[in-house]
């Protein structure tokens, strides 16, 4: 934890930056030697007026707040010095100096895919970014995507529900789950895979931070496929970063009359490869098969979920219905159906409408 407090009193330093950071781990190699630095050897690293602010004393108690929050919701700070830190993200330029997760990453996560997609994607869409996660998983794959309503929700739950492992990559800090209904989401991924973000605990999930976010996304994956995207999208943000580190780019061909396809369909034109199941983006990159999936989900033992689960049957049941049904409100009622969707036991239909998966 020492480490971790040296690292927040670089980044509470007024006007840090990455290039800063990243001068300053290069000629320092970890923040307890530039603390002992003379001043004259922090102005050669970073100029005379960053030196001296970084030899003035930092904000103790802003510090203390953060590393109360950090220590509460178990974050962790990984410098790009640090073993934990994703050798394979720092091919990439512009990478993270400092990176903030919950879980951990390992050597199997080298071989991971980003599967991307329009938040407003249809159900064809989630169906599809389901399936080519489900089938991911199964080769052994993890699963990277950014944890948004849409396809990147799809993604993260399906690899769970298989029993897979997945990493999602955030556009605000830690203690924010965005969105908010995805809270439930957020820990089970931290559970069984990350949940990555480069920004300080206490920043809000504002529009510019989500550019930088897919750069991340891109760099810690092997590979991306675009299920859905609108022709300006951060998912064409995120394929372009991954087009400059020389990654490639596969995309689902889509109707060439709705706006969800139009990114996607733009994409195979530019010479994204197009691919209509997950077994071609494995066979084109060398990886292993998918294993055949013989395992099926038991009844809930939690007494919630069996609640829930019970009120359930392969008729669709409204959100509103089911909640007459359980007399429980529809808050919680989602955090349930949400842990039965992840275990397979249920599937949501459009309109919030729910049904037991045979």
């Amino acid at each position: 934890m020492n480490d971790h407090r040296d690292v927040l009193d670089l980044l509470v330093i007024p006007n840090m930056t990455e290039a800063c950071l990243h001068k300053l781990f290069q000629a320092f190699k970890e923040p307890a030697a530039v603390k002992q630095a003379t001043l004259p050897e922090l102005s050669e690293a970073v100029g005379p007026e960053m030196a001296r602010r970084i030899r003035q004393d930092p904000i103790a108690s802003a510090v203390d707040h953060l590393l109360s929050v950090m220590t509460r919701l178990s974050i962790a700070i990984v410098p790009c010095y640090a073993p934990e830190y994703p050798a394979w993200l720092k091919a990439m330029d512009h990478f993270p100096p400092v990176l903030f997760m919950l879980g951990r990453i390992t050597s199997a996560d080298e071989n991971a895919l980003a599967i991307v997609g329009t938040r407003g994607a249809t159900v064809y869409g989630k169906g599809v970014a389901a399936e080519f996660a489900a089938e991911f998983v199964r080769a052994g794959i993890t699963v990277v995507s950014g944890m948004a309503r849409g396809i990147d929700t799809a993604a993260h739950t399906s690899a769970l529900k298989h029993g897979g492992r997945t990493i999602a990559i955030l556009g605000c800090g830690l203690d924010i789950a965005y969105p908010p209904e995805n809270r439930r989401l957020m820990a089970e991924i931290a559970r069984h895979g990350c949940v990555i973000s480069e920004f300080m605990v206490g920043t809000p999930p504002l529009a510019y931070n989500f550019p930088r976010r897919n750069r991340i996304i891109a760099g810690i994956s092997r590979a991306i496929v675009a299920i859905e995207a609108k022709e300006q999208s951060g998912v064409m943000n995120t394929v372009n970063w991954a087009a400059s580190q020389g990654k490639d780019v596969f995309a689902i061909p889509g109707n060439i009359y709705s706006k969800t396809s139009a990114g996607t369909n733009r994409l195979i034109k530019e010479g994204a490869m197009p691919v209509t199941s997950a077994a071609e983006v494995l066979e084109s990159l060398g990886l292993p098969k998918a294993r055949p999936d013989r395992t099926a989900p038991a009844a809930p033992q939690d007494d919630q979920e069996r609640t829930v689960w019970e009120a359930l049957s392969t008729d669709p049941v409204y959100l509103d219905e089911l909640a007459e049904r359980t007399g429980r409100p529809t808050a919680g009622l989602l955090q349930v159906l949400l842990s039965l969707e992840i275990k397979g036991l249920i599937r949501q239909l459009p309109g919030m409408m729910f049904v037991r998966d045979p």
